[in-house]
């Protein structure tokens, strides 16, 4: 046998295992395809209703969403707004509060100052002048006792004689 006909055999017998090899993996490719097709359409059976639904869902829900979020924001801007008017309201009224605070302390102030002016006064005009006509009438008095009755009458109103041992 000649060389060439053994490669000829050998290159033929290549080209049949070649030819048994592309008919595997074609048998192996369509068993596959099979198999992603019935699993395809099972996807396709149970989860495209779910989701559509989902979707259907979403689409319904989505106005309220935006509602509520915009009533949020409104809520949200109506409440910042109460709160700046609420603080502008509470420091009026703690600046009022002071300066009435500031004024009745003026008052009492100056209340106070006349009062002590006029027990000063009073004091000045009245009671130094009492005091001294009131001390007057006891030396006065206790001159006319001595005069008239010789006896010393002690503080305490008892009477002394002149003579002492």
């Amino acid at each position: 046998m000649d060389t060439l006909t053994i490669f000829i055999a050998v290159t033929s017998a290549a080209v049949v295992i070649q030819a048994g090899i592309l008919v595997a993996m074609y048998l192996a490719v369509r068993q596959t395809t099979a198999r992603t097709e019935a699993l395809a359409s099972e996807v396709r059976t149970k989860v495209l209703p779910t989701v559509e639904m989902a979707q259907s869902m979403l689409a319904d829900l989505r106005p309220k969403v935006e509602s509520i979020v915009n009533n949020f924001n409104d809520s949200s801007a109506m409440a910042r707004h109460q709160m700046e008017r609420l603080d502008a309201t509470m420091s009026d009224l703690l600046d009022r509060a002071r300066l009435q605070v500031i004024r009745a302390d003026e008052l009492v102030s100056r209340a106070l100052d006349r009062v002590e002016e006029t027990g000063d006064l009073v004091n000045k005009t009245v009671v130094s002048p009492v005091r001294q006509v009131s001390g007057l009438l006891q030396g006065l008095t206790a001159g006319l006792e001595f005069f008239f009755s010789g006896r010393r009458r002690s503080r305490d109103g008892t009477v002394q004689d002149e003579m002492f041992i």
